[in-house]
């Protein structure tokens, strides 16, 4: 038990021995590492001092560098400036004694400028006096007043002057007027050439052939109860004459006499004339006319070579063939007119299409001028915007007779072509009335002038010769008396085509030999 207990006692005492001798020995070894680490850290903390010792030296030579180098830049900078400075001293210098030169040089002008200035004024006024006596001895001599040789000199300048501008508008005239004339003449014969067109042949009214005069009884009825309803239906007044197998119908409005004529024709073929049957036949006709009026249309249409027009206006523009103006038909003058001013437009470069249209639709208000009020240009103006027509053929249409200044070259086309179909030979019939009026009106115009000693209007009134007193007018006023005469011809007379004015100044000298 003893042995036992001392075993266990020398095991302990040796398990604490190791364990301390253990301990021991690693505390040494820990020492040892410590001691060694610490040596390391040194030798490290060392090198990095001098590394950064020696980084340090090098950012201060680096730092000394860039600052002499900076200092350097600027010295340069600062001596460029100086120079500059110094050139700008330089050059103001020499401004301030160029002004200063400058200034002294005007002040020597003014001065000389104002020495001649009263030398000037000096020998102005000895001139005013030498002009005084040479005015006095020139009184003296001519024995004319300072007055009186104004008017004679005023009197011969204007004379001069008279010469001058009569030979500058002579010379102006002629030019213009050949060229003008050379090139118009062209286009217009050209077309007039182009356009075949039949003479005027209409009359407002209508004689309708009878089979025999006993027809005029049974047109006329019991009591005129047949012809009462036969111009009651129609609007048109039949004149039964003496007239040998034949009744006349007479009425302002075309369309009203050619139902008339077409009725009663229907009637005497008939020969079932009472009134019953005359509001029949009359319907019947008027039916029939308004699909002739839109067949005449149709062809007018196609004859002009159109399209795209609005089947109102084909209506109106067959209402023209019964319409007649100056006893010319409105529809062929239309297509005339159309005709020409293509031709024209092809001539001159503008748009043909345009041309035909506003050439045939230019007259489209004459269709409803007895129906509504106001002049035909304004009705076809409306019709044309009522239907949404180009813009520039409703200008034509409003340009056409000058009721509105021609702003486009459609609308002196139109203007040109109305003229010529209305102004050649044969296309409208004028009453001796208003004939022999508009010659009177004419030379009464030529003989209002003053200097003129007889007018005569010759060729149909296409032409006015005037005889002007030789002593009160000479050569070169008889130019400006020709020019005056015609430009009051022109605003005060309407007249187709164009009016010549022939001025004629003739010198007589009469002697008898004995």
């Amino acid at each position: 038990m003893l042995d036992v207990i001392i075993a266990v006692l020398a095991l302990v005492i040796g398990g604490g021995a190791g364990f301390f001798a253990g301990k021991y020995y690693r505390k040494k070894v820990a020492e040892q590492k410590i001691g060694s680490a610490e040596e390391e850290a040194k030798r490290l903390v060392n090198d990095a001092m001098k590394a950064a010792q020696q980084k340090r030296k090098e950012a201060l030579v680096e730092a000394k560098d860039a600052a002499l180098q900076m200092k350097a830049e600027a010295d340069r900078e600062i001596k460029e400036r100086r120079n500059e400075i110094s050139r700008q001293e330089r050059r103001l210098d020499q401004k301030e004694e160029a002004l200063d030169r400058k200034a002294a040089t005007m002040e020597k002008k003014e001065e000389d400028l104002r020495r001649r200035s009263e030398q000037c004024e000096t020998r102005l006024a000895e001139i005013e006096q030498i002009h005084a006596s040479q005015l006095e001895k020139l009184e003296t001599i001519a024995g004319l007043s300072s007055e009186d040789a104004k008017q004679l000199l005023l009197r011969q300048l204007d004379e001069q002057l008279t010469h001058e501008k009569a030979m500058h508008i002579a010379a102006f005239e002629t030019q213009t007027k050949d060229e003008a004339d050379t090139m118009a003449r062209e286009l217009i014969s050209q077309a007039i050439a182009r356009c075949a067109a039949d003479h005027s042949s209409e009359a407002t009214v209508s004689v309708v052939p009878l089979p025999s005069d006993e027809m005029k009884g049974r047109i006329i009825g019991r009591e005129g109860r047949n012809i009462r309803a036969l111009e009651t239906a129609t609007g048109v007044d039949l004149i039964i004459d003496d007239t040998p197998e034949a009744i006349t119908l007479s009425s302002f409005d075309p369309v009203r006499r050619e139902v008339a004529r077409m009725t009663l024709e229907r009637l005497i073929s008939d020969g079932r004339i009472h009134p019953a049957r005359i509001e029949e036949t009359v319907d019947k006709c008027r039916r029939e006319l308004e699909l002739t009026m839109k067949r005449q249309g149709d062809k007018a249409v196609m004859d002009a070579g159109l399209h795209s027009v609005h089947p109102d206006i084909v209506k109106l523009l067959g209402r023209l063939r019964f319409r007649t103006s100056y006893g010319q038909n409105v529809l062929n003058h239309s297509l005339e007119v159309s005709y020409l001013a293509g031709i024209m437009a092809a001539e001159l470069g503008v748009n043909v299409t345009q041309a035909r249209r506003a050439g045939l639709l230019h007259d489209i208000g004459k269709a409803l001028d007895h129906e509504i009020e106001g002049s035909h240009v304004s009705i076809g103006v409306d019709i044309a915007k009522k239907y949404k027509e180009n813009p520039a053929v409703i200008h034509a249409i409003e340009a056409h007779h000058g009721d509105m200044e021609p702003k486009t070259p459609l609308a002196f086309i139109v203007m040109a072509a109305d003229a010529i179909s209305a102004a050649r030979p044969g296309a409208r019939r004028e009453n001796v009335e208003n004939y022999i009026k508009r010659l009177e009106s004419l030379e009464e115009i030529a003989s209002g002038f003053e200097g003129v000693e007889s007018s005569y209007a010759i060729q149909a009134g296409r032409e006015v010769r005037i005889m002007v007193k030789p002593e009160a007018v000479n050569d070169d006023q008889l130019i400006l008396l020709a020019h005056a005469i015609s430009q009051k011809i022109e605003e005060s007379l309407d007249y187709p085509g164009q009016i010549k004015v022939n001025v004629i100044r003739e010198s007589r000298a009469v002697e008898y030999a004995k």
